[in-house]
Order: structure tokens, then C-alpha cells, then sequence
């Protein structure tokens, strides 16, 4: 399974804990449910507030994501994209 670590711009705090590092997994199927994947893809924000509580570790509130810095999420938002790119396709991205 696929994993990638993003080093955010803007930390998150959390509590007494300060969130510099967000790791993501590709998602499966299932935690596309109720999501176009076409947004997904295109880094709508509606749909990556969704999705990356479900991908992400630790796991993200979607009020932490609404809060986020635009360059983080666009961070997020990119690699998310990636993965669901077919590996034949991989070269359009690279």
C-alpha cells in the first residue's frame, strides 16, 4: 500500500501536540463512497475535507482541514491526485 508523509507549511495544533507532518494512504474504494471522484482529482475543497479524515494519520477533523492552510491542502490535495493516477498514466505526473 501506497504511503506518503507531507511536511505542512503551517503546523497544526492540536491540544498540547503540534502537527507538523501529516502521512496519507491511498485511499480504497470504499472511502471514495459519496465522492466524485472527478473532484476529488480536480482538489475540490468540498471533497478533500471529506476524504483525508479518512486517509489520513494522524487523522484529520474536517475542522482542522477548514482551518488549514490553502498551501497545505494543496499539498494534500496533490498527493491524494497522484494516487489515483493508473501507474501506465504515472508519467503525465512526474
Amino acid at each position: 500500500m501506497e504511503n506518503k508523509t507531507v511536511t505542512l507549511d503551517q503546523a497544526i495544533q492540536r491540544g498540547d501536540t503540534t502537527l507538523t507532518e501529516i502521512q496519507l494512504r491511498k485511499p480504497k474504494a470504499g472511502e471514495m463512497r459519496g465522492l466524485n471522484m472527478t473532484d476529488v482529482v480536480q482538489m475540490d475543497v468540498n471533497a478533500l475535507t471529506k476524504l483525508l479524515p479518512r486517509i489520513t494519520t494522524p487523522m484529520l477533523t474536517e475542522a482542522e482541514i477548514g482551518n488549514m492552510d490553502p498551501a497545505d491542502l494543496m499539498q494534500l490535495g496533490s498527493e491524494v491526485s497522484a494516487f489515483l493516477v493508473p501507474k501506465r498514466m504515472a508519467y503525465l505526473i512526474a
